[in-house]
């Protein structure tokens, strides 16, 4: 018998299937090659992270109003956990990456 925040993780990504999808195409991609995915891993990452938090906020808004607030953050913790399985670069959108080796170097005159 699965747990409560598994079964909310499985029941959303069934509900939200095709945007589940598209997003695991895109964060393949941006496992590989991060720079030039980066501005559609953030758009569809903003997307994908609403619906997170609409869950998570489902799982775990009832346990805050009868008094169990230790016990939701662990149980918020657990359901991040396990997306955080099947996409291991979740916690990347928004994050801007750069080489600053590239962007406008200075010479030291010596």
């Amino acid at each position: 018998m699965a747990t409560k925040y598994k079964k909310m993780v499985d029941e959303m990504l069934t509900t939200e299937k095709s945007l589940f999808d598209e997003f695991r195409e895109v964060h393949n991609r941006y496992f590989l090659n991060p720079k030039q995915t980066q501005d559609e891993f953030n758009e569809k990452g903003r997307k994908v992270q609403e619906v997170i938090r609409k869950y998570e906020n489902i799982l775990c808004g009832r346990s805050e109003n009868t008094g169990y607030g230790a016990y939701s953050s662990s149980l918020a913790q657990k359901f991040q956990d396990e997306i955080r399985k099947i996409f291991p670069k979740i916690d990347f959108i928004g994050v801007k990456i750069s080489d600053p080796f590239s962007d406008n170097l200075k010479r030291i005159k010596v």
